[in-house]
């Protein structure tokens, strides 16, 4: 997690600034980071401390726009080319929010429970994958109105996830590989409309 330390208006968009700190080297220019699960890019920055220009269709669309200052987000660095792969593929491109409509804590665990749009459920599966702000996480149960994680201590400490109430909106990030087979299986429904 890192902390946003300014944020302020620039044409249409924000320009945000973050304290990198927690993470292990210094920011380099152009370089792409995932804040909360959406990819933006270093603009600036001076030492630790780095800026991103969001547009206006980015802070429509995730919840970045909502960060305030002194707030903390989900912070990544893009997986280089031969490192290992420890969870599933998340590209940073935003599918779409949900909010968490219940939390239910069991010991050091917690369930969240999330409403979706119909089109990003229609992409989940029970055991399949799911990035909820840039957090790649394994779903447990996936209905026609919600979807539901189980947190681990581990992941509710070193994330922003720990602090979510009922009402706090997501960014989402469904699996690559469902969106492909769901494009693929709406290409064959056309060619046959056609035949």
């Amino acid at each position: 997690m890192v902390t946003l330390t300014e944020s302020k208006v620039v044409g249409p968009g924000r320009r945000l600034t973050l304290d990198l700190s927690p993470m292990a080297d210094d920011p380099k220019l152009g370089e792409s980071i995932s804040l909360n699960g959406c990819c933006l890019t270093v603009v600036a920055f001076e030492g630790k401390v780095a800026a991103f220009e969001a547009g206006e269709e980015t802070l429509r669309r995730t919840n970045l726009g909502k960060v305030k200052v002194g707030e903390q987000v989900n912070a990544e660095r893009a997986l280089r080319v031969g490192d290992r792969l420890g969870g599933h593929y998340v590209t940073g491109h935003i599918d779409g929010q949900g909010i968490v409509r219940e939390r239910r804590d069991d010991g050091p665990w917690t369930y969240l429970y999330f409403d979706a749009p119909s089109p990003l459920l229609r992409q989940m599966a029970s055991k399949g994958s799911i990035a909820v702000d840039g957090v790649s996480l394994t779903l447990v149960d996936v209905t026609d109105l919600f979807f539901s994680v189980a947190l681990i201590p581990h992941t509710l400490q070193m994330t922003t996830l720990g602090r979510l109430r009922v009402g706090s909106d997501v960014n989402l990030e469904t699996d690559v590989l469902a969106k492909y087979v769901e494009s693929q299986l709406q290409g064959q429904d056309k060619h046959r409309s056609h035949v």
